[in-house]
């Protein structure tokens, strides 16, 4: 076989160019020196564990892994290269067989020699993959990374220079857009949520969770593809803003997320929660507001508390009109009238005071919310 080597290694070059397409050019430059090293290699190898079955393959494994991560590089699968395995396997077997026949070696040793020969291709190919494997996971490792440094830039308070902002997406081949909103969500569910949002949306864990920066979400039919890939999750859809403002529309969407929750319900937009997000905020505030209004109700039964504290919030809200507190509670006239009437005899001239009522309105809001949501403690 040594003394077919040059010859075979020629005839395998000839015919991977000719019977696989992607090789289907001159083996010029890098691209045919590692073709042809890849191929003379393998034959010598092979050559000299048929020699010495018991030796190590040596340092020639590097060729194959280099192949692997080269063929990535050029924007290609592995089904090229493993084209190439087998042709030059087949070429390698014919040539083989042709030698060990003229030396005279039994159709026993001949069976040997292609299983040996075979597996010895195989072992290549495997090599190849290991190689494409770790160059695309140091790919996706620098894709990761850069991402991540964009969305910092992106999420900054003040805004990133223009200049840094623009480099950083042209790293990530990402185009700005004029607006944008941020989702957040728990860093174990980025991935997965990323995956179901528009194609141009720059996903990164951030030390505060997950983020995810959404293009133009207001834009012609954008709407129908972020909504379902939200709703029900556990995610929350920051207002759409400038682009130099994503910051607050990054703290909104955290914010209504830690203070709701999702995953059952509807699409959890930060819009939608903002009273919410205020009382959460202030709760100590609130909290003095209905220690100071609501302490006269302190003595009534739970019942008669549960009344009065609905009366006091259709009061402000339907600013004294008895009228439409009827309405708003479901109640006769006559009721209202009656519960009015001791609404006065607890809380007085508060009723009359716009501060007051104001607090009064912040404390019963904040008790209504509370009723309905598990927030979590200040």
């Amino acid at each position: 076989m040594e003394g077919e080597l040059d010859a075979t290694t020629d005839e395998i070059l000839a015919t991977i160019a000719r019977e696989v397409p992607e090789y289907a050019r001159p083996l010029e430059g890098s691209f045919g020196r590692g073709v042809r090293t890849g191929v003379s290699e393998a034959l010598s190898q092979f050559v000299e564990l048929v020699r010495s079955p018991s030796g190590a393959r040596g340092p020639g494994r590097e060729v194959y892994v280099a192949l692997g991560r080269g063929e990535l590089h050029q924007g290609r699968t592995l089904d090229s290269l493993q084209s190439a395995y087998r042709v030059g396997a087949r070429v390698a077997w014919r040539r083989a067989a042709e030698a060990a026949r003229r030396a005279g070696f039994e159709a026993d040793t001949l069976s040997l020699l292609a299983e040996s020969m075979f597996a010895y291709i195989e072992e290549l190919s495997a090599d190849s993959v290991e190689g494409y494997a770790e160059a695309r996971s140091r790919q996706e490792g620098e894709r990761r990374r850069r991402q991540r440094e964009l969305l910092v830039l992106l999420l900054r308070d003040p805004p990133a220079d223009e200049a840094d902002l623009r480099a950083a997406a042209a790293a990530c081949d990402w185009r700005l857009p004029r607006s944008a909103a941020a989702v957040a969500c728990p860093e174990e569910e980025l991935e997965r949520l990323a995956a179901r949002l528009p194609g141009d949306a720059l996903a990164g864990a951030l030390p505060e969770g997950g983020c995810v920066v959404v293009p133009d979400p207001d834009g012609p039919g954008r709407a129908a593809s972020i909504a379902p890939a939200l709703t029900g999750r556990r995610a929350a859809l920051g207002p759409t803003v400038a682009l130099g403002q994503l910051a607050s529309s990054w703290s909104l969407a955290r914010a209504a997320l830690g203070a709701a929750g999702a995953g059952d319900g509807e699409l959890l937009r930060a819009d939608d929660v903002l009273v919410d997000l205020l009382l959460l905020d202030g709760r100590l505030p609130v909290e003095r507001m209905a220690a100071r209004r609501l302490a006269p109700f302190d003595e009534l039964t739970p019942k008669a508390r549960r009344r009065m504290q609905e009366t006091a919030l259709a009061y402000v809200r339907e600013r004294g009109n008895a009228a439409a507190m009827g309405r708003s509670l479901g109640l006769h006239a006559q009721t209202v009238r009656y519960r009015l009437a001791r609404l006065r005899e607890l809380l007085g001239d508060q009723l009359d005071d716009p501060d007051a009522r104001l607090e009064l309105e912040l404390a019963l809001s904040a008790q209504t919310r509370l009723s309905r949501r598990a927030l979590p403690p200040a």
